[in-house]
Parts: structure tokens; sequence; C-alpha cells
């Protein structure tokens, strides 16, 4: 198991934008934080009101963003002007190519959110965009399929064999998580909260990734709200 602590990330301060980097991103570069298989950037970004990523270009990569509190306006070249919030989750497949826009919405208040970009399982297929509500949906002592390959129990498509969850596990409850393949490998980034994980401790804003474990179990000492991402490896 490999542990990635909370301070142990890349940091950048834009003044408008505070960012801590889990891989290599920008100007940061760690070596040994290349990226987790196709899991490539986990970025924690803290926007500013009113600021946010000017129009950018992509090309195949699959971009995820779950927003954590705020607001978060979105444009691109395909048409999409959306607004995303906590408990939503937007894909991006960049394909052959796509140019957007993140902005915060609010004017008063900081916007905080997960930017994941994961490998294609191909390359040149045509951009798309999705977003979806998954706040009134049930996480409680779970996991809740978010993004996966096959839209299963109603989570946004990915090009890839990946599949991302998200829990809110009760203080004393425990959970567990099998994964798909062998040749898959499972990262645990906690939102909030702590956890023991197969017996070791994480606490807010901890990762861990596990390659050769076929079955994990999470045990919440506090109430704790965990992304789990099983990854290609």
């Amino acid at each position: 198991m490999i542990i990635h602590k909370s301070e142990s990330r890349g940091e950048a301060n834009h003044g408008w934008l505070k960012s801590w980097h889990t891989f290599s991103f920008a100007d940061y570069y760690n070596p040994g934080r290349m990226n987790f298989g196709a899991l490539r950037v986990l970025n924690d970004d803290f926007i500013a009101p009113g600021m946010g990523f000017g129009t950018h270009p992509h090309k195949d990569m699959e971009i995820i963003t779950i927003p954590l509190s705020g607001a978060l306006q979105h444009k691109d070249s395909m048409g999409n002007t959306e607004i995303i919030r906590k408990g939503e989750v937007q894909i991006m497949s960049a394909g052959t190519g796509i140019r957007h826009s993140e902005f915060n919405a609010s004017s008063k208040e900081e916007v905080t959110l997960l930017q994941i970009w994961v490998f294609p399982d191909r390359e040149g297929i045509t951009p798309r965009y999705e977003q979806k509500d998954f706040s009134q949906i049930n996480k409680k002592n779970k996991f809740l399929p978010v993004v996966s390959p096959d839209r299963r129990d109603g989570s946004v498509l990915i090009n890839q064999n990946a599949y991302f969850y998200l829990g809110e596990i009760e203080e004393g409850a425990l959970v567990s998580y099998k994964k798909t393949s062998l040749t898959q490998g499972i990262y645990i980034f906690v939102i909030s909260g702590e956890v023991i994980l197969n017996g070791t401790q994480l606490a807010t804003r901890d990762a861990a990734g596990i390659d050769d474990q076929d079955e994990i179990s999470i045990k919440a000492l506090t109430h704790s709200e965990i992304l789990l991402m099983e990854v290609p490896l």
C-alpha cells in the first residue's frame, strides 16, 4: 500500500488559486509521484471569488471535476454553459480536442473542488461533456458509483475501465470494497474525517493506493467523506 499524506503533496499558491497536487503537475515535479496506473492528476483546488481558469485546451484525457463547496461556472467549445455544485460530478472526454474555462460563479465565496485526470482507454474520440447531481442519492455507509465505463447505477460515463465512488461513513461504521479485476488498483482519497484503511490510519486529505489486494475495508473513526477510485494499473 502506497501512502500519500496530505502534507507531502505539491503546493501552488497563485493568489487567486491555491492548489495541492497529489501527482506531478505544472511546476510540481516528483519522479516518484507521476501517476497511479491510469490516474494521472488529483488536484485539490481552492479558487477565490470571481476568479478561475481562463479558456484553455485539452486533448485525449478524461477530466473529472468534483466540487466540494461553492459553485463553479463551466463553458466549453462544444457550447456547454453550466454551473456545478457540491453533490454534482462533471466529466469531459477531451478526445480530439476541447477548449474550456472554469470560474468561481460567486463574487463573495470561495469554491473548492477536486480536479482529476485519467488516461483514456483510446485516443481520438469525439469530445463529450456530462454532469449529474448525486446529492439526493444515499451515500451513507456505502460507496455510490458516480463514474464508470458502463453507467452503472446511473453514474456518468468515462472512456476507461475506471470506477469512481463517493461515500459518507458514519463514526464507527465499517465498509468494504472488492475490485472488479486483479489488473486494477484502488486509490482512496479522504475528503474529510479520519479512517482506518486495512489497518492504516488516514486523516483529511490523506490518500492511499493499493495494487495487490482484492478487497479493502474502511472503518471511520469520525464521520468521513471518501472518494474511492478503481483504475487500470
